[in-house]
């Protein structure tokens, strides 16, 4: 059974900075990969970033230089720090979890940014 849990969401104002973490438990392979992902209503959920094993990143475009994903692998947790934030940052923040082509998430954490 594997269970991923997000914490670190609040209410800030833009400019403002945020972290959120991540914490998996379980069976869970030694390499994996995790992201956050966002979502607002009437959209789609989103890439945010992703980290490997291996410390390999991704970010969407919209967030270079404002975000950053960390991880400790033998915590099985991940962060987002979130720096600049702005009002269309303002989403559920989801964590996922992915290996052998499984995919767990987390129930979601709310982020509000205030203009």
């Amino acid at each position: 059974q594997v269970q991923v849990e997000e914490s670190g969401g609040g209410l800030v104002q833009a400019g403002g900075s945020l972290r959120l973490s991540c914490v998996a438990s379980g069976s869970i392979l030694s390499f994996n990969v995790m992201g956050w992902y966002r979502q607002v209503p009437g959209k789609e959920r989103e890439l945010v970033a992703s980290i490997t094993t291996y410390g390999s990143t991704n970010y969407v475009d919209s967030v270079k230089g404002r975000f950053t994903i960390s991880r400790e692998n033998g915590k099985n947790t991940v962060y987002l720090q979130m720096n600049s934030l702005r009002p269309e940052d303002t989403a559920v923040y989801y964590c996922k979890l992915r290996f052998t082509l499984k995919d767990y998430w987390g129930q979601g954490t709310q982020v509000t940014v205030s203009s």
